[in-house]
């Protein structure tokens, strides 16, 4: 699959495509969805397929400082829309000017002028332009003028939900990551790096890795899940059954900072500095204070035993 970090990276020769468009933060179901109707016309009609998201989310530029959680960084979003059959995953910068492009400016110098686009492939709610103010009606309209078709789908869910990043992000605020990996089609996933911390769980015998989050990372409410833990400077490194702790550590009366700090099970290993990903699969329990570190510790030790008989049914 290429990668382009904007249009001015695409071929100089490049024919008629099939496009699909929008933030596709979780390529979730629903976006999953798209992308195959898009990649299955693209087949059909011999083009390439082609995905275009945006960087930075448009509401950090619509409204600085209101960037939503994300689900998913820019690179696991080009990994997972791969695996999905897109030949060219293409990231617009959403600019100032960008922002401002009307609906026909969008549509004849991005869609005709530079991708030549030959079906465009978009959800029945997308709008696009200038304050929102292009519809999938206008972009028919538009499509019958400039020789292109439009593939309105209507937005997959199940049981009267609707699958879409904001559910997912609910969904993990009130810690079911059951709900949100039903939406994903796929346990969430926190990728960063491994960094030092206080070493209280080395301390009681359960070391974890610290890891510090991608910027504005969604992340699960605080508690203990089961999930795994993998390197991913590693090649073809094995997951790792893991404990995973998120919250402040309100056993101690010195916990302020919000953590995410994995007990890999069955390990013992250097990671620090290391860039990995943490995928949560169930809820343990909540984020609790306990009288003592005995306590504590006890708790912890049953989290684990948990943890393995929950991951080991989930591997089966």
């Amino acid at each position: 699959m290429q990668r382009w970090r904007s249009l001015d990276e695409m071929p100089v020769e490049w024919g008629r495509c099939v496009l699909t468009i929008g933030v596709f933060d979780g390529v979730h179901r629903g976006h999953a969805q798209l992308i195959s109707r898009a990649v299955k016309s693209a087949a059909v009609r011999g083009v390439p397929s082609v995905l275009m998201t945006f960087d930075p989310h448009p509401l950090e530029v619509v409204r600085p400082g209101s960037h939503p959680a994300q689900l998913f960084t820019l690179t696991r979003r080009a990994e997972l829309v791969e695996e999905l059959g897109i030949d060219v995953f293409v990231v617009m910068p959403f600019t100032h000017d960008f922002m401002k492009l009307t609906p026909e400016q969008y549509v004849q110098q991005l869609l005709v002028d530079k991708l030549h686009v030959a079906e465009v492939v978009v959800g029945d709610n997308f709008t696009f332009g200038s304050k929102a103010a292009g519809t999938v009606d206008t972009m028919r309209e538009f499509g019958a003028r400039f020789g292109f078709d439009v593939d309105g789908v209507q937005l997959l869910g199940e049981h009267a939900v609707t699958f879409s990043s904001t559910y997912i992000r609910a969904c993990l605020s009130a810690g079911d990551i059951t709900a949100a990996a039903e939406a994903l089609g796929r346990p969430h996933r926190i990728e960063g790096v491994v960094v030092h911390g206080d070493g209280r769980g080395k301390g009681l015998g359960f070391p974890t890795a610290n890891v510090a989050p991608t910027m504005h990372a969604a992340i699960p409410a605080d508690g203990v899940y089961a999930g795994w833990f993998t390197d991913l400077e590693e090649p073809d490194a094995p997951r790792r059954m893991a404990a995973i702790s998120v919250g402040t550590n309100p056993t101690f009366e010195d916990g302020r900072n919000r953590t995410v700090e994995p007990h890999i099970l069955d390990f013992d290993g250097d990671l620090y500095e290391k860039r990995v990903a943490v995928d949560f699969v169930e809820q343990l329990r909540g984020m609790r204070k306990f009288e003592s570190i005995d306590d504590l510790a006890q708790a912890i030790g049953r989290d684990m035993d948990q943890a393995r008989k929950v991951l080991t049914a989930a591997d089966v």
